[in-house]
């Protein structure tokens, strides 16, 4: 067999990339003759993936239910693995910055425009029947939610407005999460305790909460800008991704969120408690928690106006 100058070149580039961290070209060239060609059921692990949704009830419109949720979390992981390359990224250009919120917003608009699964593909007299097996668990307790909110913003923009002036950037990271917006989802409204939801959503992630927010404390999104030029931070472009970023996150796809729950836990009536027990309304509202992301970007007006036409 005569080998090509193209062959040849590709060699000589492996032989130098396995070289490099002290491998036997050959014995790797050897071992393709016994590999089996990928699959396209083998590189997505597709059995894997589908055998992941068990239900706990046999009402049908559970499956739609646990995937829908499940699809989330993927989503969820794209989000978390594009914020990880601004953040880590040491000399950020308008361009790349505005590319990759973008993407996240992409990935944000899919997740509100994908309510109308939930909204409009389970019947109501099903969901309140395998909603009680679900008790306390809730969606509050999605871990890579709340790191994509570590991961965004500063951590005094969490905080329960209530709060947020007895608390700074010298204030421990233990008795901060203990101040954070959504603690108040995860307590008795009436007694003040924490519920078994919160209890054990803590006692999982607690730590890794703590460890994961003081990783990025000083690399958020939001920290990033902050330390750019003032010539980039003016850019239009960055300036407009960061604007819908925070739009799209803290208003639209929660809004999407709250409609699709009072479907099903107002239905006409006295709102129902959500499954893990808390307050849903307030803590879902915009308006109520001012949650923003990016408050440099925004006006006074467009802040204290925050949520209030939707």
């Amino acid at each position: 067999m005569k080998i090509s100058p193209e062959t040849e070149q590709l060699l000589e580039q492996l032989d130098q990339k396995f070289k490099g961290i002290g491998q036997n070209l050959n014995t790797h060239l050897e071992g393709l003759l016994y590999a089996e060609p990928i699959t396209y059921w083998d590189y997505i692990q597709t059995d894997a993936l589908l055998n992941l949704q068990v239900q706990r009830t046999n009402q049908p419109d559970e499956m739609v239910f646990i995937m829908y949720h499940q699809i989330n979390e993927l989503l969820f992981k794209m989000i978390l693995w594009e914020i990880e390359q601004i953040s880590y990224h040491e000399k950020l250009t308008a361009e790349f910055f505005s590319t990759k919120l973008m993407r996240i917003s992409r990935y944000f608009d899919m997740l509100t425009s994908s309510f109308n699964i939930m909204t409009e593909g389970m019947e109501v007299e099903q969901y309140l029947k395998f909603r009680t097996t679900l008790t306390p668990a809730s969606g509050f307790q999605s871990a890579q939610y709340r790191k994509i909110e570590f991961a965004t913003t500063e951590l005094i923009n969490l905080i329960d407005p209530r709060f947020r002036d007895t608390i700074d950037r010298n204030t421990p990271f233990e008795h901060a999460i203990e101040h954070l917006y959504w603690q108040a989802a995860g307590k008795d409204y009436k007694t003040g305790k924490k519920t078994y939801l919160l209890k054990a959503f803590e006692e999982k992630y607690k730590k890794e909460f703590i460890d994961f927010a003081e990783a990025y404390n000083t690399i958020n999104l939001y920290t990033k800008f902050k330390n750019l030029p003032q010539k980039v931070k003016e850019n239009p472009e960055l300036r407009n991704a960061m604007r819908h970023l925070d739009h799209t996150i803290n208003i639209t796809w929660v809004m999407a969120h709250y409609n699709t729950a009072v479907k099903y836990l107002n239905h006409g009536k006295e709102p129902e408690a959500a499954t893990g027990g808390s307050d849903w309304a307030k803590y879902m509202l915009p308006k109520y928690q001012k949650r923003i992301f990016f408050p440099e970007v925004w006006s006074k007006e467009e802040i204290e106006n925050w949520g209030q036409n939707v």
